[in-house]
């Protein structure tokens, strides 16, 4: 349990792109709510009740988004997981994570985790939830090198990067997948990425998931061209797509995981991708 049910809620206050981590908090806690949730994230529940927030005003009731923002965040379960069950004793690196609650589903007893974030962003989840000593915060943009020295370089490393590469610029995607290559040549990185045509859309207002909310332009996205750039960077040795998890309904549960199988098709649609370095 994060908190008390007496305990009153505390208010957050957020713009930009902070405010996206309210976004993608209450709608993992709108699917887990149902009654066959795409996302079991009792914790995600937890806090938007223990929040001070006009969640529902700001991003609406957001069903179909909801269930959207739940498979994303099990296909990077899955693959932590998977990573996990060969090296249990594994450090897992995430990257701009917000207010996920990633690691206590994931959770093998025997993790290490390191969260690197925006201080404000390290302040709400000191304040929100549970310490441990094998899950560990480093207070600072995700492309500030330093953070790269509090990771063990003697220990099987993933990095995660869930619903941030976009909000950087290109240059500076480049450079950020060449450090972590550069210094864990043996790790992974998981992240996603929307489309370079949305990306175009979300610079003159078009992107809209609720309720009239908008999320922050974007600089980065993927095409033809930017896959290639990024299996150029040194270090890089593989670069592939995650198939999309399979949800409900002819969207969630056919259309958008055929789509993310085929090149063509992924390349309209927001994906998830697998880094190995050499």
């Amino acid at each position: 349990m994060i908190g008390s049910t007496h305990d009153q809620p505390l208010p957050v206050r957020l713009d930009a792109v902070p405010e996206t981590l309210l976004w993608t908090l209450y709608h993992r806690a709108v699917e887990a709510r149902g009654a066959a949730p795409m996302l079991v994230d009792p914790m995600a529940v937890e806090l938007v009740e223990r929040i001070d927030y006009p969640f529902a005003e700001r991003f609406g009731a957001g069903e179909t988004f909801s269930q959207w923002q739940a498979l994303r965040a099990r296909a990077f379960d899955r693959r932590i997981a998977r990573f996990l069950s060969s090296r249990p004793r594994g450090t897992v690196v995430a990257l701009g994570e917000g207010l996920e609650t990633q690691a206590w589903r994931v959770d093998n007893g025997r993790m290490q985790w390191l969260t690197v974030d925006l201080p404000e962003v390290v302040e709400l989840r000191r304040r929100f939830l549970p310490a441990s000593p094998r899950l560990r915060m480093v207070g600072s943009s995700v492309l500030d090198p330093e953070w790269l020295d509090r990771v063990d370089g003697a220990a099987d490393v993933l990095v995660t990067a869930q619903g941030l590469l976009m909000y950087l610029q290109p240059v500076e995607v480049h450079g950020l997948v060449e450090r972590i290559g550069h210094r864990f040549p043996d790790a992974s990185l998981v992240f996603d990425a929307v489309p370079r045509w949305l990306v175009e859309r979300s610079r003159d207002g078009a992107v809209e998931t609720g309720s009239g909310y908008r999320p922050p332009p974007w600089s980065w996205g993927l095409d033809r061209r930017e896959e290639r750039r990024l299996r150029a960077i040194p270090g890089v040795r593989e670069l592939r797509a995650v198939p999309g998890e399979r949800g409900r309904g002819p969207v969630h549960g056919l259309l958008l995981p055929a789509a993310s199988r085929v090149a063509p098709f992924r390349r309209l649609i927001p994906s998830i991708w697998l880094a190995r370095f050499e």
